[in-house]
């Protein structure tokens, strides 16, 4: 009879045992799942977006076009090979916007002085040392005399400025004609070794051209017609760009033509000189 309650304890023990099993069962399902959702979600991050829709034609198409546009203006013959604006050639900023009349009043004063100027020391005969010489006796006596007189009749003495031309301003002007006389002896070394003909045919003329010119007339009458002519020309090519370009290109091509057939009658037929200086 004292056997009997170990047997129950026993046959009890099964029981919970397969009571816990069950319930570790549920949770090992439970937690598997979870796993699998979280699994099943890092694939969806993985997996690649939609990409965006397509442009539509119409924007290629407006994009190409302007491209094209823009392609076939810088192909258009300009005189000289240009590239950039008229306004830029000559360098921008106030220079240019004289030579372009910018502003009128300005451009109007600056060619009106050099007209005065060329008047006076051309047509009547003034000598520039003796306007110099007159100027400043002048300015200097209306000075003199106003700051003497001032105390005499209760005004204030004249307000002279003080002029002092900055160091700064000398030497970038001393370097850039420097560099331009360098580059002007170069030049004209390249040519006298007879390594381009083409640009030694060119200085000939321009050359052979200043010597007519300076037949007819004196320095200062050459110096206002180049200052007549930077006031008048580029503002008129400017106007006019695109028909002065298409008879450029028309005046261009025959040229080539006249020169191509100039260098197989002559200029083929001159010797050259060596293509490298000599070391010693």
């Amino acid at each position: 009879m004292a056997e009997q309650p170990h047997a129950a304890e026993g046959g009890a023990s099964p029981k919970s045992e397969t009571l816990m099993e069950k319930i570790a069962d549920k949770l090992h399902i439970g937690g598997g799942g979870d796993g699998s959702s979280s699994d099943s979600e890092a694939d969806e991050r993985k997996l690649p977006k939609p990409s965006a829709p397509p442009a539509p034609a119409e924007d290629s198409f407006v994009d190409s076009a302007a491209a094209a546009a823009a392609e076939a203006k810088a192909k258009v013959f300009r005189l000289f090979g240009r590239e950039e604006p008229i306004h830029k050639v000559l360098g921008g900023g106030k220079p240019a916007d004289v030579f372009l009349w910018r502003n009128r009043n300005i451009s109007a004063g600056v060619l009106g002085g050099a007209t005065a100027i060329w008047i006076l020391f051309e047509l009547l005969g003034y000598h520039l040392l003796t306007f110099v010489c007159h100027g400043l006796i002048f300015s200097l006596g209306l000075l003199f005399l106003w700051s003497n007189a001032s105390s005499f009749i209760n005004k204030s003495p004249p307000r002279i400025p003080e002029v002092i031309i900055p160091e700064d301003l000398v030497v970038n002007i001393a370097l850039s004609t420097r560099y331009e006389i360098n580059r002007a002896f170069a030049n004209l070394r390249q040519i006298a070794l007879g390594r381009d003909i083409k640009k030694f045919l060119i200085v000939i003329a321009g050359l052979w051209l200043l010597s007519v010119l300076g037949s007819y007339c004196n320095f200062l009458t050459l110096v206002y017609i180049v200052f007549v002519v930077l006031h008048t020309v580029p503002i008129l090519y400017e106007k006019y760009e695109d028909q002065i370009d298409s008879y450029g290109e028309k005046g261009w091509v025959e040229v080539k033509k006249q020169y191509a057939v100039f260098d197989a009658k002559v200029l083929s037929k001159v010797p050259r000189g060596p293509l490298k200086d000599k070391k010693y």
